[in-house]
């Protein structure tokens, strides 16, 4: 792990580059680590099963998306700022 300060290839970069180096930022500055291998780990079964709610979530959000009537009478719910897409996300979320 590298601490940059002031570098100018990668000032304003945030990531990773390709599956080898992941460009983090905190408080104190930039840190280059290396890409974490995940392969080994395993989700538990509320992480499946939160992972798969919010998949429907997103499936529920893109159909309201797709149907123009849908779509209209969520935007006249919205606050100004407020997007579709994310309203349809957190009904969805609240309500299941």
């Amino acid at each position: 792990m590298a601490r940059i300060n002031g570098n100018i290839l990668l000032h304003g970069a945030s990531g990773h580059i390709g599956k080898q180096v992941v460009i983090k930022q905190y408080a104190y500055g930039k840190v280059l680590s290396k890409f974490p291998n995940m392969s080994n780990i395993k989700p538990s079964k509320k992480q499946e099963e939160k992972r798969s709610k919010f998949s429907d979530a997103v499936a529920f959000a893109k159909g309201i998306l797709k149907d123009a009537a849908k779509k209209t009478a969520y935007k006249k719910k919205l606050k100004p700022g407020q997007t579709v897409y994310h309203a349809a996300l957190k009904e969805y979320l609240l309500l299941n």
